[in-house]
């Protein structure tokens, strides 16, 4: 199995194989607790008019996500995995589109299958990407924006590989620098206003809750030209 570690959206064009596009803070870590709170589809889009759009045709979807870390108008959601936690999904459809995850979806045309990542669900990650056997497997960190690498993405892809490849990883070790030296984390950094609607605080534990969830998130058609996260069990 050959292991690649990519960064940012350049990255997610050059991704082959299986694609794992790693998003932390926060939109793969709050795609899961969205998919257990109930929700029968997410769908992933890199384009927050397409997003509108979705909402103007279907007014029974929700609305999920940000730009530069702070809910848009007319959105339901913000990209809070704590306010995900508190929500009921259930049988709704959810059309999700942040500044670096679901850019990296929308660009990853290269790979034969595509995965989120996050830590929350790390463990099935490393169970499903065994179980495919997969040639070669890409590691997408999308990093700020898609634009700039994040600690926490680059970690997350380094305990994936350390993972497939049978060696140590030191979990404790990565949230102690994540939360004392790095600063990547910059959603952490809205004050006021912006951190109860889009970025609280208690983010940081929900992102972190490692192995939290025994699924994997597959991106498959949804029609249209559109595609929808998938709940595998790993």
């Amino acid at each position: 199995m050959d292991i690649s570690i990519l960064q940012l959206i350049e990255g997610a064009k050059r991704a082959t194989g299986l694609a794992v596009i790693i998003d932390v803070f926060r939109a793969f870590s709050t795609a899961c607790y969205v998919i257990d709170r109930g929700a029968a589809a997410i769908v992933p889009v890199g384009d927050i008019e397409t997003a509108y759009r979705l909402k103007r045709e279907h007014p029974d979807y929700v609305l999920m996500g940000e730009r530069g870390g702070v809910m848009q108008p007319g959105f339901d959601f913000g990209n809070s995995p704590t306010h995900a936690e508190r929500a009921d999904f259930t049988g709704r459809t959810v059309v999700h589109t942040t500044s670096a995850g679901t850019q990296g979806i929308a660009n990853a045309a290269g790979a034969d299958e595509v995965i989120t990542g996050s830590f929350v669900n790390a463990g099935a990650i490393v169970r499903y990407i065994q179980a495919r056997r997969p040639e070669r497997v890409s590691l997408v960190c999308m990093g700020l924006g898609g634009a700039k690498p994040a600690d926490e993405d680059t970690l997350c892809a380094e305990y994936l590989r350390n993972a497939l490849e049978g060696k140590p990883n030191d979990f404790a070790a990565v949230v102690r620098y994540l939360r004392e030296e790095s600063r990547t984390g910059s959603f952490m950094d809205l004050t006021g206003e912006a951190t109860e609607t889009s970025a609280p605080k208690s983010d940081f534990e929900r992102c972190l809750d490692l192995d939290r969830f025994p699924f994997v998130l597959k991106v498959v058609p949804f029609g249209d030209g559109l595609k929808r996260l998938e709940k595998v069990m790993a």
